[in-house]
């Protein structure tokens, strides 16, 4: 019986690993977490970013709407400021109350909009990645055009803004891409532009150091 029982647990951890071996690779494997823009995969990555900027948009359009609120109550009331001490109790009690809701309704709508651009802007870098098969900076540039293009005619901006818009959208994916590059030579993967740079390099090296075999061969008569 003790035999049959180890040769059936033997059996069982054989077909296991045979399973495990066997099966697809995922995103969570080690190779894609190396691979990957800041050692991030794609189903990471991008929800994370997603996230990130739903909370500074979230933040922003709090602080904005909050204030906004605020001056707009404090406008309507002016007319007929409160006389008593409950009167001023109301008073600032509805003006708070007005304050908060105008701060949760302006953060909402300006982290959803927030999000939608940013993760747009995240998912068209991933597509350039793979239709280019290579991660660098161009591919966040041209991702980053892409969406203030998107944005400027979303927003039906006059050519003068579109054209700042663009502007600024080309030195944010310039600084992110290249920290992007950055992190990824740092960590040893490969950059298109940096290789290139480093082969010419290696080329000019060579030629430098190598004689040519004609003057080789005066030497030698």
């Amino acid at each position: 019986m003790a035999t049959n029982d180890g040769g059936e647990r033997r059996a069982t951890e054989a077909s296991t690993a045979a399973a495990a071996a066997a099966a697809p690779k995922t995103a969570w494997d080690d190779a894609a977490w190396a691979q990957s823009r800041l050692s991030l995969p794609d189903p990471i990555r991008i929800p994370l970013a997603a996230t990130a900027a739903f909370a500074v948009g979230m933040g922003l359009g709090a602080a904005q709407g909050s204030t906004m609120a605020g001056m707009r109550f404090r406008a309507e009331h002016a007319h007929k400021l409160p006389q008593t001490t409950t009167g001023w109790y109301l008073y600032h009690k509805s003006k708070n109350y007005h304050v908060a809701h105008g701060g949760i309704r302006e953060g909402l709508k300006m982290g959803a909009r927030v999000t939608v651009w940013t993760t747009a802007m995240f998912a068209i870098e991933t597509l350039f990645d793979k239709y280019r098969g290579q991660m660098d900076l161009a591919n966040t540039v041209l991702a980053s055009v892409t969406v203030a293009g998107g944005f400027s005619l979303w927003n039906r901006f006059p050519l003068a803004t579109a054209a700042r818009t663009t502007k600024t959208a080309l030195l944010v994916g310039l600084a992110y891409g290249g920290v992007q590059d950055l992190a990824s030579v740092l960590r040893g993967r490969p950059v298109s532009y940096v290789d290139f740079v480093k082969k010419r390099f290696r080329r000019a090296g060579a030629g430098d150091v190598a004689p040519p075999a004609d003057s080789q061969q005066e030497h030698s008569l």
